[in-house]
């Protein structure tokens, strides 16, 4: 280990000590990010209507507790696709981490399987996805899929050939979204230089230092490596914008497709709908996961949390409901947990830490929210995941005139 590499793990050791919730994570990595940086991470599409009702959504329930149950032997663990994890969440799917955290990919598939949790790894990464899959054998692959057939066959034969075992095909991204927020805080793809940019490096020393020039002088500009069969372009290329290019003509057909020449586990991610969720299930999809991708893809979506019950009460235990967006707390957990959630995937928070703190961040934030999860078991009256059903929770009255239910509710006078 390198004087180097000493001074930044006793920098993360003393960070991690006045870490008490997920939150306090971001409060870190906005002081430690390029603005830039940060900004692609904590945005959304347009207005970011989507993001602040993904928040909002935990709102609207409260916890109907049980008491005297005798909770000492209880547990987290959960079964999932026929794997066990110790806990009922895993880590999302994030595009360009390694930009965030030095080998990004590779700390959050590490930390995921040191607390024994799934990591999805983003098709959007700088990082070989046989890098990551030879680190943490267990981590997930996500693709977005590419606009034609003999590339969307030759990239998963390339998932398959690298080991993964469960591909998660994301869904909601007919057309790229209208990230104003990146604009607006400076970032771009490509990645262009220029003196803004050259001035948040150099005040931010610690990221220059311990990620960017790092990640340059041992691996070179970072490339899109994982959106086709072969590697895609560097991140500062002016035609990098290529490697995401048309995808509005992908239908339901691509999916059969894909279900018949992948043999291990199928997910589809990006479900809002309980007909489209039906569908993927017919298809042959293994599970499905709700999301309206962060906020990140058409603003104005609906809240997963509220997609949530329709979608479970469809599948009715066919295949597993996933769901991810805005998570932060066990609390957040429970109650996607009672509206029929079987895993729940969590993610700026987890990056946040990888940024500030690299593996022992990843970790951190994983045992933060077991602890949490664990303690919130015992003061809701259950010992297991499977005991959380709706009968553990009550719709609140929304304060003004959200929807959380399905008739408007106005309180605003």
């Amino acid at each position: 280990m390198t004087t180097s590499d000493v001074s930044r793990s006793r920098r993360s050791t003393r960070l991690l000590q006045n870490i008490l919730a997920l939150d306090d994570f971001e409060v870190h990595a906005r002081r430690h990010l390029p603005k830039p940086l940060y900004g692609y991470i904590a945005g959304a599409s347009e207005t970011n209507a989507s993001l602040k009702r993904n928040a909002e959504a935990f709102d609207a329930y409260s916890f109907r507790t049980r008491v005297l149950r005798d909770v000492s032997g209880r547990s987290m663990k959960t079964i999932l696709l026929g794997q066990a994890y110790e806990a009922p969440f895993g880590i999302a799917p994030m595009g360009i981490s390694a930009l965030m955290a030095y080998r990004g990919d590779i700390v959050l598939a590490k930390g995921a399987e040191e607390t024994g949790i799934p990591m999805i790894m983003s098709g959007s990464s700088l990082t070989r996805l046989e890098d990551v899959v030879a680190t943490a054998p267990k981590s997930w692959f996500q693709a977005y899929l590419p606009g034609e057939p003999d590339r969307i066959a030759a990239l998963v034969d390339r998932v398959a050939n690298a080991g993964f075992g469960t591909l998660v095909l994301t869904v909601d991204t007919a057309a790229l979204a209208n990230r104003e927020n990146n604009i607006r805080s400076g970032f771009s793809t490509p990645l262009r230089p220029s003196l803004r940019l050259a001035w948040q490096g150099v005040s931010h020393p610690h990221w220059t230092l311990g990620t960017f020039l790092r990640t340059i002088a041992r691996h070179g500009i970072p490339h899109f490596e994982n959106s086709y069969a072969t590697r895609g372009a560097p991140i500062i290329a002016s035609n990098v914008m290529r490697d995401f290019g048309r995808k509005d003509h992908l239908n339901w057909s691509h999916l059969e497709q894909i279900r018949e020449r992948w043999k291990g586990h199928l997910v589809v991610k990006g479900i809002l709908h309980p007909d489209d969720a039906d569908h993927a299930a017919n298809l042959g999809a293994d599970a499905v996961i709700v999301s309206n991708h962060g906020g990140r893809q058409l603003d104005g979506a609906m809240a997963p949390l509220r997609a949530l019950p329709d979608v479970a009460e469809r599948i009715d235990g066919r295949i597993p409901v996933m769901i991810d967006g805005s998570f932060r707390r066990g609390t957040d957990i429970i109650k996607a947990l009672a509206l029929g959630a079987d895993f729940i995937f969590v993610g700026r928070p987890f990056l946040y830490a990888a940024s500030v703190a690299g593996r022992n961040g990843v970790v951190k934030a994983a045992e933060i929210l077991k602890t949490e999860l664990h303690r919130n078991m015992a003061l809701l009256g259950v010992t297991s995941i499977n005991e959380i059903g709706e009968k553990h929770i009550v719709a609140d009255a929304p304060r003004g005139s959200y929807l959380y239910q399905d008739e408007s509710i106005s309180l605003s006078s």
